[in-house]
Order: structure tokens, then C-alpha cells, then sequence
């Protein structure tokens, strides 16, 4: 009976496991040096993101994008959950001379939970 009581407040003590949303929010919090998902802020360093998934890639006409995010949007490429995933997995080898200084995020779980973040409005 004694172990059952301690594992009990054990389990009051510990931190809750985060909820997706969480997850999402905390996983966006660096990209916010940059870019807003407030479709009225402008003027960052990089593009507005509100409303990301099914736009054409590039297509903020006022930010100026790289090169090859241009050719992409003359491509008619269009950012969908799997194309902003692969992105975010390694942003350089997507678009070769891209302007964007990101790494890349390594962790799966951390980049399915801003792609998740990203795409859906409700979870800000």
C-alpha cells in the first residue's frame, strides 16, 4: 500500500506530458525571430506565415525571396503538410541557396508538431 501512495503523488509531482498544441507552440517559439502567423504583421525578416499550408511557395508579394523560392513559385510548387515537413527536416537541401540561415529541425516529433502547429489555425 505504501508503494501505491508513493507512486500516486510520484505521479501528482511530475509534469503532465504537453499536449500537441504545446508541443507546436514551444516547436514555433525560434521561427518567431523571423516570422509572425498574425496575417497583419509584415515587415520581418522573413515571410508571414498565417495560412502557410496550401499556398504556392513564395507567394508574398511583399518579401523578397530567394532565387530558387522564386523558381519554385514559377514552378506552381505549393506547400502541403509532407513539402513543409521535408523542408523544415533540412531547409538547404530543399531549395539549394536558400537565404534562410535554419539548420533544419532533426527531431521527427518536434517537426510533426509545427508542421500540425502551422496548419492548423485553431491550435494557436
Amino acid at each position: 500500500m505504501k508503494s501505491f501512495a508513493f507512486l500516486l503523488l510520484l505521479c501528482l509531482l511530475l509534469p503532465a506530458p504537453a499536449t500537441a498544441e504545446e508541443d507546436g507552440v514551444r516547436a514555433f517559439t525560434p521561427c518567431r525571430a523571423c516570422h509572425s502567423l498574425d496575417p497583419a504583421e509584415r515587415g520581418l525578416p522573413g515571410p508571414n506565415l498565417s495560412g502557410l499550408i496550401g499556398r504556392t511557395v513564395a507567394d508574398d508579394a511583399e518579401f523578397d525571396y530567394s532565387p530558387v523560392l522564386r523558381k519554385a513559385r514559377d514552378e506552381g510548387l505549393r506547400w502541403d503538410r509532407k513539402r513543409l515537413e521535408t523542408f523544415l527536416a533540412d531547409p538547404a537541401a530543399m531549395f539549394p541557396g536558400l537565404w534562410m540561415s535554419m539548420r533544419g529541425i532533426e527531431d521527427a516529433t518536434e517537426r510533426q508538431a509545427l508542421v500540425r502547429f502551422l496548419a492548423d489555425p485553431s491550435a494557436r
